[in-house]
């Protein structure tokens, strides 16, 4: 009834429709998948070679050549759709129509309508990147703790600001703290900083949207002239804060893949997702379980380092000595559970002798108006908290 219903919507959606699709061939069970059919929506082109649609399309493409799944055959794609209710559902009726089982959606704003429409397609499984929304069955959401990732690239940005001897540290952000998402990211990447550097000061400026080439430039050449910043990170989708950094002389932290070849003078390393991790784990559940069981098994998923669903690309010849290691200990901290980001503990790097030396100290973990969040020697911050409800800057971050 599902697919009835749907073709005959998509048949008058499609008629003015200006969406771009991929991957439309006939279901055919090739490798013995039978019909099984993926959908994603994408707020970009699947096209780019750089950033966040890139990062999620990439990892999926990658999950399902690993089950056997023929992308030609069963992907079907609509990118370059804004976050907007009528157009996500839209998108969502002509990926129904096509026969699709499981139906991804990568950005934050697609949340209501795949909500209402998991409710309306009870038998095609939803999952929604970036959200809270969920359900009983057929609906969840994921993510992962890019923090973890954020704190490791802080490190780096910290020996290479102490190394050039300006405290100055800049961050083009799509959101600040409106966002837990933004504000947790910026937070820990501010920490990974200031455990090498504890003079270092994060000067934040955001472009109030998810990605903004124009704006993403404009706010790294603030960063850069106005606050003087030796260092730009980012959450935003494209290179260009890196490519500002290069044409100034500056260096800088990418996100969502590796920039090093856009800007190989200034590219120190980049927080990455490897969506593969979780793409493979929802679409091999979904192919073997009913729609209506799929949230019972695979539940809200918040992957991490320990999981593989975050990491770092390589670093760079631009980074510091000792960068390496420090990044090595720290990962080690997080992933055998000895320490995590928000805690009531800090990490303190030194380098004695070309030794890179960590030590973990009690320190209350602070906002920047001075207010305890965690006491010293304190757990950390519950996975609500920095998925949810983080809407304050640490201690050392500044809005600009």
């Amino acid at each position: 009834m599902k697919k009835v219903i749907s073709l005959i919507i998509t048949a008058a959606i499609m008629a003015v429709s200006l969406f771009t699709f991929a991957g439309c061939g006939a279901k055919d069970g090739d490798n013995g998948q039978g019909d099984f059919i993926v959908g994603a929506i994408y707020i970009n082109s699947q096209n780019d070679t750089s950033g966040y649609t890139y990062a999620h399309h990439k990892g999926l493409v990658k999950a399902m050549q690993d089950l056997g799944l023929d992308t030609t055959r069963h992907l079907k794609i609509v990118d370059n759709v804004e976050e907007d209710d009528m157009a996500v559902s839209n998108a969502i009726d002509l990926l129904a129509g096509q026969g699709c089982d499981i139906i991804f959606g990568i950005s934050f704003g697609y949340i209501n309508a795949m909500k209402e429409k998991s409710e309306e397609f009870s038998d095609i499984v939803f999952s929604h990147a970036t959200g809270y929304m969920s359900n009983d069955t057929n609906f969840n959401n994921y993510f992962g703790r890019i923090y973890q990732a954020r704190y490791l690239s802080g490190i780096a940005a910290g020996f290479k600001s102490l190394a050039l001897g300006n405290n100055n540290i800049g961050y083009v952000s799509a959101w600040g703290t409106e966002y837990a998402e933004t504000c947790s990211g910026i937070n820990a990447f501010a920490l990974g900083a200031r455990s090498v550097n504890p003079d270092a000061v994060i000067h934040v400026k955001k472009i109030s949207a998810w990605g903004d080439q124009e704006k993403e430039r404009q706010a790294a050449e603030v960063l850069i002239d106005t606050y003087d910043c030796c260092v730009i990170g980012q959450h935003c989708d494209s290179a260009q804060p890196q490519l500002v950094a290069q044409e100034k002389g500056m260096f800088g932290c990418g996100y969502n893949s590796d920039m090093t070849s856009q800007a190989p003078n200034a590219h120190l390393t980049a927080p990455i997702w490897n969506w593969d991790v979780y793409y493979r784990y929802a679409i091999e559940t979904a192919m073997n379980n009913p729609a209506s069981q799929f949230v019972s098994t695979v539940g809200n998923y918040y992957g991490g380092l320990v999981e593989g669903m975050v990491d770092l690309t390589p670093l760079s010849a631009n980074c510091e000595p000792g960068t390496d290691e420090a990044i090595r200990l720290a990962r080690e901290a997080m992933v055998t559970g000895t320490w995590d980001v928000f805690s009531g503990s800090k990490l303190v790097f030194t380098v004695r002798g070309g030794n890179v030396e960590m030590s973990i100290v009690g320190d209350a973990l602070l906002d920047n108006a001075g207010n305890e969040i965690v006491p010293a020697g304190g757990p950390s911050v519950d996975d609500g908290v920095i998925q949810g409800s983080m809407n304050y800057y640490l201690e050392g971050v500044i809005a600009e």
